[in-house]
């Protein structure tokens, strides 16, 4: 599956963001999506993950409390609303598509290859 990410854009520490995945030429309706995001001169990591069979959602400690997963029926996408942005959020966003979700010790496991161009997220005052 293709997935197209949008929704980033620059907002002052505290601020929300509300990114959306999609799928180009499919649906997500049947995957387990997972947003990972990519700080300058650091590796990608994940932050989040919704399961599609048994709609569990997971978060690593970083963002817990502060950004929500959801599907949005309706449109076939998956949104990852983020509240009290903070300096470190800054990063490119990518979503993912997998089976399942799989998390361990706090680290998103994904077999996913065909990234997007991922969308910008800049947190600064």
């Amino acid at each position: 599956v293709q997935v197209v990410e949008s929704g980033g854009g620059l907002v002052q520490p505290g601020g929300s963001l509300r990114l959306s995945c999609a799928a180009s030429g499919s649906t997500l309706d049947y995957h387990a999506i997972s947003w990972f995001r990519q700080a300058p001169g650091k590796g990608r990591e994940g932050v989040s993950c919704a399961n599609a069979r048994d709609e569990n959602t997971y978060y690593a400690d970083s963002v817990k409390g502060r950004f929500t997963i959801s599907r949005d029926k309706a449109t076939h996408t998956v949104s990852l609303q983020m509240n009290n942005l903070k300096p470190e959020d800054t990063a490119v966003y990518y979503c993912a598509a997998d089976l399942r979700c799989t998390v361990v010790h706090d680290t998103f496991v994904t077999g996913f290859r065909s990234w997007g161009q991922g969308t910008q997220v800049t947190v600064s005052s």
